[in-house]
């Protein structure tokens, strides 16, 4: 069972996507998963950025396994898993746990997209908070 809450999710979902909304911000369509460099150049302009900052050190104060929370339900939203595979997903969320948990979030492409349909595949919606 996911930790946070779903308002708390969507709020994250929310600054992501203002984040990924502007003009400035470049994502890779294809991230090299083999090395971590994509991240650092996909955010490497923002380091300024407000809505950048806000919501990574929103995700930063989480602890650990509420951050591991927040990637398992990015990867179910992407489709790595299904919603029955929750814990596995978790697991291994908490087993690649680093603290670039945030970067990582944020550098995926419609990773806020990705976290909305894991939200709703665990029967959550954010237009239940609006």
């Amino acid at each position: 069972m996911m930790q946070l809450s779903p308002r708390f999710v969507c709020g994250i979902i929310s600054h992501a996507r203002e984040f990924h909304a502007q003009e400035d911000v470049m994502l890779p369509e294809e991230p090299d998963n083999q090395n971590d460099g994509w991240i650092d150049e996909a955010l490497a302009e923002h380091a300024d950025n407000p809505v950048y900052l806000e919501i990574k050190n929103t995700i930063e104060e989480l602890e650990p396994e509420l951050q591991a929370n927040l990637v398992a339900l990015m990867w179910l939203g992407r489709g790595d898993y299904t919603e029955d595979e929750w814990d596995a997903a978790l697991e291994e969320a908490k087993d690649n746990w680093t603290p670039r948990t945030a970067d990582y979030l944020l550098a995926t492409p419609m990773g806020a997209d990705y976290l909305a349909e894991g939200l709703a595949m665990m029967g959550h919606s954010c237009e239940d908070d609006e």
